[in-house]
């Protein structure tokens, strides 16, 4: 592999439209747990606004936020998954801050696969926040 052949994107699928989808696989995993605090905490206002029993117990609403944080988690460990495979993308294993494709490729994936642990995180606190509070006081 030439650094002729990695500049003009070339090999390993890498062309001009790779570095545009790339970036949008950045914001995928803090948009899944964007989407997983709204669906819980909508889930948890609107079940003890309209629902609740006499006793406010919250049972049904943790096994949602139970089912949204499963889903979320699924989802993240996807786009985590090919974050790292595009990290570990190509032959050259030292650091990836030269500026070609490549590099930029790599950079990316690896941005992609610790936003996605990160937003793992933020998932499970906030899945755990719901689940200990399990009442609608």
């Amino acid at each position: 592999m030439t650094e002729t052949s990695e500049r003009s994107g070339v090999y390993s699928g890498v062309n001009g439209n790779d570095h545009g989808s790339a970036i949008w696989w950045i914001v995928a995993a803090p948009s899944v747990w964007a989407a997983h605090f709204l669906a819980s905490y909508l889930t948890a206002a609107i079940f003890c606004a309209k629902f609740a029993d006499s006793d406010r117990s919250a049972g049904e609403v943790q096994m949602a936020v139970m089912a949204y944080t499963v889903l979320a988690m699924v989802i993240l460990a996807g786009v985590g998954w090919v974050g790292y495979r595009r990290h570990q993308s190509g032959h050259d294993g030292g650091p990836h801050d030269g500026d070609t494709r490549a590099d930029q490729r790599r950079l990316v994936g690896l941005s992609t696969f610790l936003l996605s642990c990160l937003s793992a995180v933020a998932t499970v606190f906030t899945a755990l926040v719901l689940y200990f509070v399990g009442t609608c006081h």
